[in-house]
């Protein structure tokens, strides 16, 4: 499955590209990998090289493309299909006229002939890469068009005739709030991928038979959908294809007991049976636009005996709804889908091969735009915007475009009474108090107080029990249920607040999902005199649901919770009693209190849910000492800043978290003043909202000054503007910051300025510094070299791992470390230092080093003899996935034989190490008394070396205590003198056995010389099935033993009665005596 996202900017290159002759492709494919990588709305998309063609440069490959003969006997592309197509289209044309690799063929001798030597080698890195998955050419065969009758052609421009007539005018009225001076304005953007929703995808090359259109409630999908009836009919969507498009709502289907599909279509096609037949016989020619998922009541087959193949066999709606989802009927059809996202998991187990396209509404410029289209005077515009900016919830929920006009009618009407905006609307949820209660009959007017109050809680149980148990359609019951009445639904009908489903009698929906939210959320803060309890409960389960939701990654329920968070805000309540004509209770906010303060740690984000959600809702409360109360206990926070209000929510809640001590941190955010920009074009309010997120990553990094808990920074996958990266090494440089470890993980080369590396000088409290998955540059290197030299860096612990580094800067690093007298601890995994070792080897004041997968030699072995001598202090040594081999290790037993040498833990994990090294191991081990830990992991010692070792543990006066064997290649052929060694040895504590194959007869074998051990009342018995994470700290450090001997983490009892069979023949443990 593929998934797309498509981007707010207007301006981005995926589509702006192509209609301007600005740049050429020569210029910019050098960075065409890491430009369409990421900012691509179709990133699994094939040749999407193709949009950086200029309008010239596209119109040249069109020439000659109509020059290419696709083979003898096959039909030739005409310049009438390539005339007006844009790149999207081009590449259809290629893909249908040159099936398999020949349309890479021909695209790369067209750039040669174009001279686009770059593009040429992204065409053969492309083919390379899809190659294998690529369809056989007579897999891919051209569409044989229809024949169709004179009368036929007549019927189907009636056809689309009347599409054109029902869908010219594109948004449905229905879902504007019901006002005379409703505003609409085009989604563009959404308007511009038209061309390119069936865009070839990776790996197999071919165009996706099901695309799914989703995103909230609102934002356009259906909007889309019609405009895309629009340009078939107009003969502008795929024209070169031969589809026949039908839109079908999905209530079409769920209010007919038994129907087949070609009677579902002749119902749009009146008259004309065996023309629809006619049609349907050629699926591959069908083109079908199913909507409205939300509105189904019908539950979906999920038994495939079933399900129906014949498209004219009556079947229950279910039936012939799932069997053209999963392709049983039609399989030769392309869908498009259109979901909210709450429907996509109950659809998703039905699908083949989906391509997903998020539609997100108006972006930022377009709601600027409408905004100010809006307003049209330039001064309410101008207040109006810098207003929604600086809430950025408010300014992220008007990506709907009828939010978008709720908001700004709200405003004006506050604007044209002279009051303040901020004092009017304290958070986003008093913008729909006002909203909505504007719309709701009060007590003022013709109904009395008492059937006001009535219609209100019945509407809010209503939507609550809707939101709940995910139902946005409503029946007769439904509404009994909720005791609504007649005159209240059609009082709700009146003002817009409810909609009647078309076609279906007695079923009803909220206009907007926005409004079933809202008052889903105003249920709980209803205060109801009649009750023991006067107001509903919220109990723990739903308030969790609320919070967290675990296991999705987006909650469904986000917006409710922000409603009832707003809701609970005094300001906020108490115009919601003025406004509403009702009493209020905050009995639920005690309960929130409760629960969401037992939150505590933040576990990692999803990509979806880059900010906890209680975060946002925290936020819309705007109540400090709530805030602070439920924050108490946060210790460790894990964030993606990737929008304006991630940003705003995160600064606003972290001054809360008194006892924060950890903070993980992901910015792709640009953080920079926009007024330092210089663009005259724009006007101060446009770039307020930049210059706003500037300081709210100033309040953000105030917390390092702030909170004296607050010990470890760890920046991962993170590109900050120089700004932004001088704001934070002020407040870590800060005398009040008591960060004890900074880790800047996969972060952007620019980061690592003289700014970030001071840190390590001017913080006294910082001790570790971990870089990995970062380019260090010589710059950068020298920056760090000299802060080691100060007598002023306290740093105990440095990591550098997958670093790429020349090597003159490895040799500075080395002979900068020698002076630094408080580096205890130096860790380096993926770097070449075959040349440098010996120079790191030898540094006399280090107690524990790891250099992992860092080339090192047979030579580098021989002058880590000497160092092992005469260094007092290394207790600690990996040298982990390093091919010593069986030479370089014998060196390091020879040196381990000398009392004098302090090493106590030695890792040798994948080291290329035979048996015929066992000798000599056995030999140190037998003299030496020091060593207590072992790791020689992934070696191939097999049974010989094994016996070897045991035979050296067999002495009781073995000082080792751990010894980790995992995938060493023995077998039950050693496990005799293992059980030996484990009745005599009385020190050795943890034995990992794990990922070696001692079959039953080992296991019963080590069983039973573990009952006999009479020094150890019990055993501990733990399974190792956790891959091996290289360099975690664990290989230097090893595995701790247990604080409770007598602790029995999985009986052996239970594993040696496991029934013989295939599976228990090969089994891997890890042991810990």
């Amino acid at each position: 499955m593929s998934d797309v996202n498509l981007k707010a900017d207007p301006s981005s290159c995926y589509f702006s590209s192509s209609s301007s002759s600005s740049s050429s492709p020569s210029s910019s494919t050098s960075s065409l990998t890491s430009s369409y990588s990421f900012t691509s709305p179709f990133k699994d998309g094939v040749m999407l090289y193709m949009v950086y063609l200029s309008k010239e440069e596209l119109q040249r490959f069109k020439q000659l493309l109509v020059d290419k003969n696709p083979r003898p006997g096959s039909i030739q592309i005409t310049w009438d299909q390539l005339k007006t197509a844009r790149w999207g289209e081009v590449v259809h044309l290629l893909m249908e006229y040159f099936p398999g690799r020949l349309a890479w063929d021909v695209t790369h001798n067209i750039f040669a002939k174009m001279n686009q030597t770059q593009l040429c080698l992204r065409v053969q890195m492309e083919l390379n890469d899809i190659l294998p998955n690529l369809e056989p050419e007579d897999l891919n065969p051209r569409e044989v068009q229809m024949s169709l009758e004179e009368e036929e052609s007549d019927k189907i421009r009636e056809y689309k005739l009347r599409v054109i007539e029902e869908y010219s005018t594109i948004w449905n009225k229905t879902i504007s709030p019901g006002n005379q001076d409703f505003f609409y304005q085009d989604i563009h953007k959404h308007e511009m991928f038209l061309p390119y929703l069936f865009l070839p995808t990776r790996p197999q090359g071919r165009q996706p038979k099901t695309v799914v259109l989703q995103g909230v409630a609102g934002v356009g999908k259906t909007t889309l959908a019609k405009k895309v009836m629009l340009e078939w009919a107009e003969n502008k969507f795929y024209p070169h294809k031969r589809w026949y498009a039908f839109y079908i709502h999905c209530r079409e289907v769920d209010q007919v007991d038994q129907q087949s599909f070609s009677e579902l279509i002749a119902h749009k096609w009146p008259g004309s049976p065996a023309l629809v037949s006619k049609i349907v016989s050629k699926p591959d020619q069908l083109l079908l636009l199913l909507d409205g998922f939300e509105e189904l009541t019908l539950t979906l087959t999920d038994k495939p005996a079933d399900l129906s193949e014949d498209w004219s066999q009556k079947v229950p709606g279910s039936v012939l709804l799932t069997s053209l989802l999963t392709k049983r009927m039609l399989p030769e059809a392309t869908l498009l889908i259109i979901l909210r996202f709450t429907s996509w998991g109950k659809l998703k187990p039905f699908l083949k091969c989906p391509s997903l396209i998020t539609l997100t509404g108006f972006g930022s410029a377009e709601r600027t735009k409408y905004l100010r289209a809006y307003f049209g005077n330039k001064r309410e515009a101008d207040e109006a915007l810098s207003f929604v900016l600086r809430n950025t919830i408010l300014f992220s929920m008007c990506q709907v475009p009828a939010v978008c006009w709720m908001v700004c009618s709200c405003l004006k009407q506050q604007m044209e009474r002279g009051a303040n905006l901020t004092q009017a609307f304290p958070n986003a949820t008093a913008v729909f108090v006002q909203y909505l209660s504007s719309l709701f009959p009060t007590k003022t007017g013709n109904l009395p107080s008492k059937t006001h109050q009535e219609q209100l809680k019945g509407l809010c149980y209503l939507a609550a029990e809707g939101m709940w148990k995910r139902r946005w359609v409503f029946d007769k019951k439904d509404l009994e249920r909720a005791k609504l009445d007649e005159t209240a639904i059609a009082t709700f009908l009146s003002v817009n607040i409810f909609q009647r489903v078309v076609g279906v009698e007695d079923r009803y929906t909220f206009t907007l999902l926005t409004f079933q939210e809202f008052f889903a959320a105003l249920l709980y803060i209803l205060c109801f005199p009649q009750r023991l309890r006067n107001f509903q409960a919220l109990d723990r389960f739903h308030i969790i649901r609320l919070i967290a939701y675990p296991g999705r990654k987006k909650n469904y329920l986000a917006q409710m919770g922000l409603f009832l968070f707003g809701l609970l805000n005094e300001t906020c309540a108490f115009a919601v009693e003025r406004s509403f004509g009702c009493k209020l209770s905050l009995g639920n906010k005690r309960k929130l209190l409760k629960v969401a303060a037992l939150s505590g740690e933040f576990a990692p984000p999803t990509p979806h849910h880059g900010v906890p959600q209680l975060f946002y809702y925290l936020h819309e409360i705007q109540e400090e000492a709530f805030v602070s109360q439920i924050l108490n206990d946060c210790h460790k926070a894990a964030l993606i800043i990737s929008k304006n209000k991630d940003m705003q929510v995160s600064a606003f809640c972290l001054k809360h978290c008194q006892h924060l001590r950890e903070i993980e941190l992901t910015v792709t955010l640009t953080i920079t003043k926009a007024c330092r920009l210089g663009l005259d074009s724009v006007s101060f309010t446009e770039t307020e909202g930049n210059d706003r997120c500037a300081l709210w990553w100033q309040d953000f990094c105030s917390v390092f000054r702030t909170h004296e808990s607050l010990e470890v920074l760890a920046v991962t996958n993170s590109l900050m503007e120089p700004d932004a990266v001088k704001v934070l090494s002020t407040a870590l440089k800060d005398p009040q910051c008591k960060l004890r470890k900074l880790i800047l993980r996969r972060v952007h080369p620019t980061m690592l300025n003289e700014d970030l590396i001071q840190v390590v000088t001017e913080n006294r409290c910082l001790r570790y510094l971990e870089i990995q998955g970062t380019e260090v540059r010589c710059e950068a290197m020298n920056f760090l070299c000299t802060a080691l030299k100060y007598p002023q860096c306290y740093l105990q612990c440095l990591r550098l791992e997958d670093c790429l580094v020349t090597p003159n800067s490895w040799l500075n690093l080395a002979e900068n470390l020698k002076s630094n007298m408080n580096l205890k601890t130096l860790m380096l995994r993926c770097s070449s230092l075959d040349k440098f070792g010996t120079y790191y080897l030898s540094m006399a004041q280090l107690e524990r080093m790891s250099l992992e997968n860092c080339d090192l030699t047979l030579i580098s072995c021989e002058s880590l003899i000497s160092s092992l001598k005469s260094n007092k202090m290394l207790t600690h040594l990996s040298l982990a996935e390093n091919a010593l081999k069986d030479e370089g290790a014998k060196q390091l037993w020879n040196a381990l034989q000398h009392a004098e040498c302090p090493l106590q833990r030695l890792v040798l994990r994948n080291c290329a190490l035979t048996s015929d090294c066992c000798q000599d191991m056995a030999s140190a081990l037998d003299k030496n008394k020091n060593l207590r830990s072992l790791d020689l992991g992934f070696n191939s010692l097999k049974d010989d070396g094994v016996i070897l070792l045991c035979g050296a543990l067999m002495n009781p006066d073995s000082a080792l205590q751990i010894l980790e064997l995992e995938s060493c290649q023995f077998t039950s052929v050693c496990c005799q003198a293992m059980a030996s060694m484990l009745l005599s040895n009385q020190s050795l504590g943890y034995l990992d056995l794990s990922r070696n194959d001692i079959g039953l007869s080992g296991t019963r074998l080590l069983s039973e010389a573990l009952q006999k051990r009479k020094w150890k009342a019990k055993v501990i018995l733990s399974g190792h099935s956790e891959p091996w994470q290289p360099m975690d700290g664990h290989n230097v450090t090893g595995p701790g033993l247990p604080k409770d001997p007598h602790h029995v983490v999985a009986s052996w009892d239970v594993i040696s009665e496991v029934p013989l069979a295939p599976y228990y023949q090969r089994i891997y443990f890890s042991i810990k005596i």
